[in-house]
């Protein structure tokens, strides 16, 4: 297999504006989008790299029983994901004007390569470094 097995998915309020948003500000674009006649996001899939996420408008159903997101848990996430890119600097600086909130600001890490760590409009952390564990 030559892409990733693991694909984290994530629930949106608005999940058309997170989609936007994810494609300007941190790299994203997208692979696949399916709305219903409400152009409510029913499945979206995004890549950044090798890597892909999936998410969707947050509604009522079974598996939205299971999961919150940041605003329903006082802005925790109980996950994050790493997103490896290249450019660091020009990540981290377009992801700041493009209103992210950085939480741990561009650094030097003791293991290697440089990241930075961010909310998103509706708060799911992000993290981005240039470190490559698979190299």
């Amino acid at each position: 297999m030559d892409k990733p097995s693991i694909i984290p998915t994530m629930r949106y309020e608005d999940a058309n504006a997170a989609i936007d948003w994810l494609c300007k500000n941190l790299g994203f674009t997208e692979h696949a989008v399916f709305r219903n006649e409400e152009n409510q996001v029913k499945h979206a899939q995004l890549i950044q790299g090798t890597g892909m996420i999936m998410i969707g408008e947050k509604i009522k159903n079974e598996f939205d029983k299971l999961v919150k997101v940041p605003s329903e848990i006082d802005g925790y996430n109980t996950q994050s994901a790493y997103l490896i890119v290249e450019k660091i600097e020009e990540h981290y600086k377009k992801a700041k004007e493009g209103g992210a909130t950085i939480v741990l600001e561009l650094t030097e890490e003791d293991y290697g390569g440089k990241s930075y760590s961010c909310k998103d409009p509706e708060g799911y952390l992000w993290n981005f470094g240039t470190y490559n564990p698979w190299k």
